[in-house]
C-alpha cells in the first residue's frame, strides 16, 4: 500500500509533521513501514506558458516554443508531440540540474538557440504519465507563471509504502491510514460535505430499478452519468495513480481507482448500452448465491460477481455515453469461501475485497462524485439506488479493569474510550461498570477483548508500555487427569514388566464371533462399515486378543502373552475402559530347568501375574460360557466386581488353534492404583508360628480369612496360607498350613503374648467347627 503526504493531507491537518514523523508514528501503531522516499522537483524550474509555437525549420520533429514564465519569455526549442499554444508546462530554467545529473544551458539546436527545457514527469523525477512534456492544470494549486513548480504540494512531497497483515484489509485506501493516524495523533479527520445534487436533472429512476433477495449479505450504491464528450484524467489525479501504479488509459476507470484508493470503497463501472435492449425494462437483478455472495445482473446476463470479478463487456469504455456506477461491500469471510469456486477473477478487486475494502459506500460515492462534478463534460443523475442491511454487530462486553490486566499496566478509561471512538468503534456504557463494544463493520477482525486490547496498545504505543519482570509460579499438575494418565502408564510398565505385549486394534468388531464367545452386539446397527467382518462396536477386548494370539500360535509362537487397553461399549452403547489379558501355550521357554519340556500355562501362574499388575484381589466364584466350568472365578477389589479370569472354554481353544489359554477382562475405571505411601516400621523381631487345620473339602477360604482379620489382634503383622495337603489317610478333608508373623512397634514379644493370640484364633477355628490337625 502506497501512500503520500499530500495525499493523506486531504483527509489530516499535520503540516508540523515531517514525513519521518510520520513514518515512525506508523511503526508504533502497527502498519509497517517498508520504504519512504522524497518526491521534489528540483529548483529551478518553474510554471511556464507556452505563447507561441512554429515549426523548426531545419527538422521535421522539433517545434520552436516562445515560453512566458513570468519575468521574461524564453525561446525553447522542444522535440515533444503533444506540444501546443495555449499550454502551461513545467519549464527548467539555465541552471537547473535535473535528477539525472543533467545540467540546463544554453545551447543551439539545427542552429536555433533554446534557453531552457519544456520537461516530462519522468525527467522530473516523477512516473509517466504520458507521452511528451507534462502539461500543468489547476488541479494542483492556483497557476502562477514563474512559480518554482515545489513550491506546489505534489511537487514537494513524500512517499511511503506500507506492509500490511491481511487483516488490516481496512488500511487499504488513504482514508483508512488517516484513520489510525487520527487516532494515534489525537487529531480529527477533515470533515467531507455530502455531495449536493445539481438542480433541474434528470433522476436515477428513470432509467434504472433493482430487484434483491431480502436477505443479501452485500451493500450497494449505485449513481449515473452521462458524458457529453470524453474526459480527460487530471495531472493531480494522474500523478497519484502513477505514484501507486495504477494509472490507465480510460479516464473512468482513473478516478474510480482513484476513489478507491482514497476511500477504500471497491466501485464498478457499467456501459448501459452494453446490455440494455431498447423498449425492455432496465434493471438490476441482484441474487444471493450458495455461499453468501451476490451476483448482479441484467436480463439473464452476468455483470458482475461482488468482490470478485466484473465481466469485461460490461465494463465502461472511453465512448461510453451512460455508465451506471456500482459502489459495493461484502463481508471478507463470505470472498474467502466463495472466491475459488470461480475461474475469472479480477486480481485488484480479489486483493481488496479478501481483506476488507470501506463498507461507507456513500462515503466513497460522494468522493467519487465531487471529482467528476469538476469536470464540465458529464451530467450526474440525480439521487441514488441504494441496498443496505440492518445487520447487528457482534457486542463484546469489557471492562477497564480486564484490559489493564491484559495489557500490564493501568489505563485511563477516559483514554481507552476516546482511542476507540476515533478508531470507529461504537460504544454502550452499562450500569455494572463494564462497556459494550461493538466493532466497526470495516474490522470483521474484531472478535474479542484481545483483539480490543490491541487495538489499545497499538495506539498508546507498545514503547510506552512500561517493561516488568515475568512473574512466573508453577502450580500443583497433579489433577484428576494427570494422575489417571499415570495409573494407565504404570498398568502397562507392570504388564510389560510381567512378560505380556501390548496389542492395538480397532474398535469395530465381527458381530458374529462376538456372538460364538457368548457376548452380544450393541442394540444400534452400524449403516455403513468399513468392512463385511468389522460391522459392529466391540463390546469386549476377548476377541480382537484371542485373534491375534491364533495368528501367532500358527507362526509357530509357543508362549504368547498379549494385554490391550482399550474402549468398549455396553448394553446401552456407553464406552467403557476395560484392559483384557491373554496367557496362551507354555509357561516359560525350554531350558535346562525344565529338561526342555516346559510346563503349559496355569491358573495359579495366570493369576500371580495378574497380581503384580493390579496388586491384591479376591476371587469368587463364577460362571461363563466362554470359560472352562473348572477354572474360573470373579476377580473383586475390597468387594466391588471388577472383572474376570479363567482358562479359554476347550471348545473355543480347539476353535482357535490354541494350546492351554487363559483370558481375563477388568474394568479400568475400577481399578485405582494407589501411591505407596511409608509407614513406621518396628526395630523389634518378629515372631511366627504355623498352624495346620483340617477343613473339609469344598470349605471356603476366604471364611477362615474373615473369621481370623474379625478378630483383629493388635500386633499380628500379616498371615498367609503357605500349604495345602491331601492323602488317603485324611479321607474328605485337607489339611491348610497358615502362617502367622506378630511383632510389636516398641518392645519384643514374649511368648506368652503370643501363646494368647494363639489361643483365641483357635478358639474362633473351633467355633467355626475346624480343628488343629
Amino acid at each position: 500500500m502506497i501512500i503520500t503526504k499530500s495525499w493523506l493531507s486531504d483527509w489530516l491537518d499535520f503540516e508540523d509533521k515531517s514525513l519521518d514523523d510520520i513514518a515512525h508514528t506508523l511503526n508504533s501503531i502497527g502498519v509497517e513501514v517498508d520504504r519512504i522516499c522524497t518526491l521534489k522537483v528540483p529548483d529551478k524550474i518553474v510554471v511556464g506558458f507556452v505563447k507561441e509555437k512554429v515549426k523548426h525549420e531545419n527538422s521535421d520533429k522539433l517545434s520552436i516554443c516562445q515560453v512566458d514564465v513570468g519575468n521574461e519569455i524564453l525561446q525553447i526549442v522542444c522535440g515533444a508531440q503533444n506540444v501546443a499554444q495555449g499550454q502551461f508546462v513545467a519549464v527548467a530554467l539555465k541552471g537547473a540540474l535535473m535528477p539525472n545529473g543533467m545540467e540546463i544551458k544554453e545551447a543551439k539546436l539545427r542552429g536555433v538557440d533554446s534557453c531552457g527545457m519544456l520537461c516530462s514527469s519522468t525527467e522530473l523525477g516523477f512516473e509517466k504519465i504520458n507521452d511528451g512534456i507534462m502539461l500543468l492544470d489547476d488541479s494542483i494549486g492556483e497557476l502562477e507563471l514563474g512559480k518554482a513548480l515545489n513550491s506546489y504540494e505534489i511537487f514537494n512531497d513524500g512517499l511511503i509504502e506500507v506492509e500490511l497483515t491481511p487483516n488490516r484489509g481496512d488500511c487499504l485506501s488513504i482514508y483508512g491510514i488517516a484513520r489510525d493516524l487520527a487516532a494515534a495523533l489525537n487529531l480529527n479527520l477533515k470533515e467531507k460535505l455530502p455531495f449536493k445534487e445539481g438542480e433541474n436533472v434528470l433522476g436515477i429512476g428513470r432509467i434504472l430499478r433493482l430487484s434483491a433477495e431480502k436477505e443479501l449479505n452485500s451493500l450497494y450504491n449505485y449513481r449515473a452519468i452521462e458524458l457529453k464528450e470524453k474526459i480527460q484524467t487530471n495531472l493531480l489525479i494522474s500523478l497519484r495513480l502513477a505514484q501507486v501504479e495504477n494509472l490507465g488509459k480510460n479516464p473512468i476507470e482513473n478516478l474510480l481507482n482513484y476513489a478507491t484508493h482514497s476511500t477504500g470503497v471497491l466501485f464498478n463501472a457499467y456501459d448501459l448500452d452494453s446490455f440494455y435492449k431498447e423498449n425492455e425494462e432496465f434493471t438490476l437483478s441482484l441474487v444471493k448465491e450458495a455461499q453468501g455472495e451476490t451476483k448482479v445482473s441484467c436480463q439473464d446476463e452476468l455483470l458482475s460477481v461482488s468482490g470478485i470479478y466484473q465481466e469485461e463487456k460490461f465494463k465502461s469504455k472511453e465512448d461510453s455515453k451512460i455508465i451506471i456506477i456500482e459502489a459495493n461491500y461484502t463481508d471478507p469471510m463470505i470472498i474467502a469461501n466463495a472466491k475459488m469456486s470461480y475461474k475469472k477473477q479480477d486480481d485488484q478487486t480479489i486483493y481488496r475485497s479478501f481483506r476488507g475494502s470501506e463498507p461507507k459506500l456513500n462515503l466513497g460515492m460522494d468522493f467519487l462524485l465531487s471529482v467528476l462534478e469538476k469536470n464540465p463534460n458529464l451530467i450526474i443523475y440525480s439521487s441514488s439506488q441504494q441496498i443496505i442491511t440492518n445487520k447487528e454487530l457482534p457486542n463484546i462486553a469489557i471492562s477497564i479493569e480486564s484490559i489493564s490486566k491484559t495489557i500490564g499496566q493501568e489505563v485511563d478509561k477516559d483514554e481507552v474510550l476516546k482511542i476507540l471512538k476515533k478508531l470507529g468503534f461504537e460504544l454502550i456504557l452499562s450500569a455494572d461498570g463494564l462497556v459494550n463494544v461493538k466493532a466497526p463493520m470495516h474490522r470483521p477482525d474484531i472478535k474479542n477483548l484481545a483483539d480490543i486490547c490491541e487495538e489499545v496498545v497499538r495506539i498508546i504505543g507498545i514503547d510506552n508500555i512500561a517493561s516488568k519482570g515475568l512473574e512466573f509460579v508453577e502450580k500443583n499438575r497433579l489433577n484428576s487427569t494427570y494422575k489417571n494418565y499415570k495409573e494407565l502408564v504404570e498398568l502397562r510398565k507392570k504388564a510389560v514388566a510381567n512378560g505380556y505385549f501390548e496389542s492395538l486394534h480397532y474398535v469395530l468388531d465381527n458381530e458374529e464371533e462376538l456372538r460364538s464367545l457368548g457376548f452380544n452386539p450393541i442394540k444400534l446397527k452400524l449403516i455403513n462399515p468399513i468392512t463385511a467382518e468389522l460391522n459392529t462396536l466391540r463390546t469386549t477386548l476377548l476377541n480382537h486378543l484371542l485373534n491375534a494370539a491364533s495368528l501367532n500360535a500358527k507362526n509357530s509362537k509357543k508362549i504368547i502373552k498379549l494385554f490391550e487397553l482399550g474402549v468398549i461399549f455396553g448394553s446401552n452403547n456407553e464406552e467403557l475402559n476395560h484392559i483384557a489379558f491373554v496367557h496362551s501355550g507354555y509357561k516359560e521357554e525350554p531350558k535346562i530347568s525344565n529338561k526342555a519340556k516346559p510346563e503349559l500355562a496355569n491358573f495359579y501362574d495366570f493369576l500371580l501375574d495378574l497380581k503384580n499388575i493390579i496388586g491384591d484381589f479376591k476371587l469368587k466364584a463364577s460362571k461363563y460360557d466362554i470359560l472352562s466350568p473348572y477354572e474360573q472365578a470373579d476377580i473383586y477389589l475390597k468387594d466391588l466386581k471388577i472383572g474376570f479370569a479363567g482358562r479359554l472354554h476347550l471348545k473355543i481353544e480347539n476353535e482357535r488353534d490354541l494350546l492351554k489359554t487363559y483370558v481375563c477382562e477388568l474394568d479400568l475405571n475400577l481399578i485405582k492404583q494407589h501411591f505407596k505411601l511409608a509407614k513406621p516400621y518396628s526395630k523389634f523381631p518378629s515372631i511366627s508360628r504355623d498352624l495346620s487345620i483340617l477343613i473339609p473339602k469344598g470349605f471356603e477360604y476366604e471364611k477362615i480369612k474373615n473369621c481370623i482379620e474379625e478378630l483383629d489382634l493388635e500386633n499380628l503383622e500379616n498371615f498367609r496360607l503357605v500349604d495345602l495337603y491331601s492323602d488317603v489317610s485324611l479321607e474328605n478333608s485337607y489339611s491348610l498350613t497358615l502362617k502367622f508373623i506378630f511383632r510389636d512397634m516398641n518392645k519384643t514379644l514374649e511368648e506368652a503374648q503370643v501363646a494368647e493370640y494363639i489361643d483365641k484364633i483357635l478358639q474362633s477355628f473351633k467355633e467355626m467347627g475346624l480343628e488343629l490337625r
